[in-house]
């Protein structure tokens, strides 16, 4: 892979996450205004962890077995959009509980790294989106595995930092919420739940569709 090739790949990515939030940046979002920054991290994690295995499946052909099957695609996206509306739900009745603040149970690292992941995995269009975005990058006459780690490994630097600009922004306005509307952070969480399931549910498969 030469440098240009590089840098056309970073400008690609650059032009990619040039949009609005989508389901997993909400779900940062969501958690970092209930539980901070640190610990949000595990729902990010959770994520990236999650676009590794899609990019593994992805470089291994399994994007052409999943796009062949509508109905299992079918399947896994409204399970994903069905487990979005639930934690928007329960955000949305649970109220000022605590003063705004999640208990320690439901900030556990564990389950938001649980959302993170599900949430990331759930979405079916990203298997098939890093498999049509690598090999317009990838140099026949080398290499492949090298190449698909550099390609896999910058796209998710550039997504965690992305993750955790959207999270740093979400526990400012958080705090200031809380200063002027005590109670009102789990019911706006909830809402942006409530709108990644909708973003997901509106989705339709196309070779460039978001990969988050």
């Amino acid at each position: 892979m030469t440098i240009e090739t590089y840098l056309l790949y970073l400008a690609a990515l650059g032009v990619f996450f040039a949009t609005p939030p989508d389901t997993s940046q909400l779900l940062i979002i969501a958690n970092s205004a209930r539980h901070g920054l640190r610990r949000s991290g595990w729902t990010i994690a959770g994520d990236l962890t999650a676009n590794a295995l899609q990019m593994t499946a992805a470089a291994f052909g399994i994007a052409a077995v999943v796009a062949a099957s509508a109905e299992a695609f079918q399947v896994v996206k409204w399970l994903g959009v069905a487990y979005l509306a639930w934690i928007g739900l329960r955000l949305i009745r649970s109220g000022p509980r605590d003063g705004d603040t999640a208990s320690d149970h439901a900030g556990s690292p564990f389950r938001l790294y649980r959302q993170g992941f599900i949430t990331s995995s759930a979405n079916p269009f990203a298997v098939m989106f890093f498999a049509a975005l690598f090999p317009h990058f990838i140099n026949p006459g080398a290499a492949t595995l090298p190449q698909l780690a550099i390609l896999g490994g910058t796209y998710l630097l550039v997504d965690g930092v992305i993750l955790l600009v959207w999270g740093w922004l979400a526990v400012r306005t958080a705090t200031r919420i809380r200063s002027h509307a005590h109670g009102l952070i789990n019911r706006v969480c909830g809402a942006l739940m409530m709108g990644a399931a909708a973003l997901l549910a509106v989705k339709d498969y196309e070779p460039d569709v978001h990969g988050n």
